[in-house]
């Protein structure tokens, strides 16, 4: 694809070869719809050819949210349709191989609220500055499906696996914070900061040795490769989920605005 093909993402060349990405539904919250979602597979082969980029920086339109979400239309065309699923599942797949793949170092500028496919751009990102007042979620469990579209293969690598345990099955909130003392993201910085501090690291690393610098993220990078049949598996499973009744209660419960009260959490009558 050409820069000019896509339809959501704004880019902003800088000096010296860094290439500003911008999530761009600022009317929803830079929220993922089913285009969206597609360019987020596309994009990294589009940088990683790109021989005038040496270092990408993302983050999300307006100050409100780097990405909030998908799409509960999405959400709901996968509660009941094989073919939307089987489509979601490719290319949440392809979101996180195709950012490992990238040889360009990716920072995410996460600017205010991240939560789904946003989310896995933000933290699967070699670098990531998350303004303190931030909050991102895997809020999956809060569905009522289990966690699949990045974290297995990440979270426990980034803060461990006794928080990655307690974050993805609870759905808990985490701010700038918090997300960096438990090793989520790279750094935090006031909200007015997180871009310029972005574009700085990507200045520094533009300046720097590119064989090197991209042999090294290649080498770490393996670290999540070894991980790979997690991902698969919880990726499956994420899908899999979508088939139960616990997600149809958890779509009706946030378009109400209420807690879920999910079929598997009741006991059995006797």
């Amino acid at each position: 694809m050409q820069y000019e093909d896509f339809q959501f993402l704004l880019f902003d060349r800088q000096p010296d070869g860094v290439l500003l990405i911008t999530l761009n539904r600022p009317e929803v919250m830079n929220a993922t719809n089913a285009r969206m979602h597609w360019e987020l597979t596309q994009v990294w082969s589009t940088v990683h050819d790109d021989p005038l980029v040496k270092v990408v920086v993302i983050t999300g339109a307006g100050e409100r949210a780097f990405s909030a979400g998908g799409d509960l239309s999405v959400v709901e065309a996968m509660s009941s349709s094989q073919e939307a699923t089987l489509r979601v599942m490719k290319e949440a797949s392809d979101i996180v191989y195709n950012m490992l793949a990238c040889d360009k170092p990716i920072i995410s500028a996460i600017n205010g609220t991240a939560v789904g496919a946003g989310l896995a751009v933000a933290l699967l990102a070699d670098v990531s500055v998350m303004a303190e007042e931030a909050k991102l979620t895997d809020g999956h469990a809060r569905l009522g499906v289990s966690a699949g579209d990045h974290a297995a293969i990440i979270w426990p690598i980034l803060c461990g696996m006794a928080k990655a345990k307690y974050y993805l099955m609870t759905a808990e909130f985490v701010d700038g914070k918090e997300a960096e003392r438990i090793g989520l993201v790279t750094f935090c910085a006031p909200r007015a900061e997180v871009l310029s501090k972005s574009l700085a690291i990507a200045a520094n690393l533009a300046r720097g040795s590119q064989t090197a610098i991209r042999a090294t993220k290649k080498s770490l990078n393996n670290w999540m490769r070894m991980a790979g049949p997690v991902f698969d598996n919880s990726l499956a499973m994420e899908m899999l989920c979508f088939l139960g009744l616990d997600v149809k209660e958890g779509l009706a419960a946030l378009r109400e605005k209420r807690q879920p009260v999910f079929p598997s959490a009741q006991l059995p009558n006797g």
